[in-house]
């Protein structure tokens, strides 16, 4: 699929399939933490891939959660928390911080994308009746551009353009654990979810 042809009503399907997923997500999160955890309304974007390396917040650093989703519809969930972000959800399920972030904190990392990713993949696989199962994930830290290369090259996203769906889950309070929350589904995989839910 072309994604610069998507329509008005297939966009608006991919944003009411990912605020119900991303609702779920935010909701896990907000159980995990035992903190209010909201999520802003779903952005979906047709970028150019070349947009990647002009954006002036590619080089920022950022800790990068990475969960394959397998099954019918295939592709990539990655959640992005700055380091701060990242340090203090990391104290606040452990009582210690450590920096740089050592196997520990790398453990609960994984362990919040496992549990966030399936409450997300949950909430689509009963909206579309399709069969989605998470990986196990994959923490990096690198520059933001590296690691949002990365996802789209695996999802053999190719084309000219790239389609990202990106929601951010937000804490009110002080303490920042808010952070960027993207799906990148592969060729063929936006097809079968706009089939499953009536959308052509």
């Amino acid at each position: 699929m072309d994604y610069a042809s998507l329509n008005s009503l297939q966009l608006d399907a991919l944003r009411e399939v990912t605020n119900i997923g991303a609702g779920n997500a935010a909701t896990a999160l907000s159980q995990l933490l035992n903190k209010k955890v909201d999520m802003t309304v779903p952005a979906v974007n047709i970028i150019n891939f070349d947009e990647i390396f002009t954006s002036d917040a590619e080089e920022k650093i950022v800790i990068g959660i990475l969960v394959r989703v397998l099954g019918d519809a295939p592709g990539n969930i990655l959640f992005v928390f700055e380091q701060e972000v990242a340090e203090n959800i990391i104290t606040t399920l452990t009582g210690s911080r450590e920096n740089p972030i050592d196997d520990m904190g790398i453990s609960v990392l994984c362990e919040i994308g496992n549990i966030i990713s399936g409450s997300y993949m949950n909430a689509i696989a009963t909206l579309t009746n399709l069969r989605l199962m998470p990986s196990v994930p994959a923490v990096a830290n690198d520059m933001l551009g590296a690691i949002l290369t990365t996802t789209f090259i695996e999802t053999a996203q190719f084309s000219e353009n790239v389609l990202e769906i990106q929601t951010m889950l937000v804490e009110n309070k002080d303490e920042k654990i808010g952070g960027d929350f993207y799906y990148i589904p592969m060729p063929g995989s936006l097809e079968k979810i706009l089939n499953s839910i009536g959308v052509n």
